[in-house]
């Protein structure tokens, strides 16, 4: 198990008025809209979510970053734990012709809105409760999902990953913070979150559960 990062350029290069987030609309509301996972949190306005996710090619560094470090190649099978429209996956079957790509997530709407090219290969399906059969994937991703979860949950998505992973191939990326203005900034910020940890008590948890594959995180600054 490795820290290994891969998406701090495409996390840095979102401007955020933090204090604003929690100044101009009632964020608890804001919220509890965005937890229904639903067309306000994928394309409505800014304060439920994305503000509008649209494919712009952002994914295509961490698909080929993964790609490299991973040793990935045709024929191999990849999973993305909470792909929201799909849009890495779809970067994965551009980096590398002939492989072949899943995807879960729980929003109905993001799998029906979702890259048209790998659309077929995602299914509407919890973390918790992965649809596939033992090892039956070579390399499994989440990223920016699990902290989604509380940590009854988190302990069985972890325990299903590695289910699913054929060998020790797996990484996910979280929410984090080194510090209190890090942890302000992180509260201020999320809509989602329901495991708030710092890099230490993530590693805890990953030790716990027996998680096998790396890790990253990625922080408010």
């Amino acid at each position: 198990m490795s820290y290994i990062e891969f998406i701090t350029q495409q996390h840095t290069s979102t401007k955020r008025d933090y204090l604003g987030r929690v100044l101009a609309h009632d964020k608890a509301e804001c919220a509890e809209v965005a937890k229904k996972w639903d067309q306000e949190y994928w394309d409505g306005e800014r304060q439920f979510g994305y503000g509008g996710y649209k494919y712009d090619g952002r994914w295509r560094l961490v698909a080929e970053a993964m790609t490299e470090h991973y040793g990935l190649k045709p024929g191999d099978r990849i999973l993305d734990v909470g792909c929201g429209k799909a849009f890495l996956l779809y970067e994965f079957t551009q980096v590398i012709p002939g492989i072949n790509v899943a995807g879960i997530d729980v929003s109905e709407y993001a799998v029906n809105n979702s890259k048209g090219e790998v659309q077929h290969n995602l299914k509407v399906a919890s973390a918790t409760n992965l649809p596939f059969d033992d090892d039956e994937f070579d390399f499994v991703y989440s990223i920016n999902t699990l902290h989604n979860l509380k940590i009854n949950d988190l302990f069985q998505s972890l325990n299903e990953i590695n289910r699913v992973t054929r060998s020790e191939k797996s990484h996910i990326t979280i929410e984090s913070y080194r510090n209190e203005k890090e942890k302000v900034n992180l509260l201020y910020w999320q809509l989602t979150c329901e495991s708030f940890f710092r890099p230490e008590e993530w590693e805890w948890v990953f030790d716990t559960a027996g998680y096998k594959g790396d890790y990253g995180y990625i922080f408010f600054e």
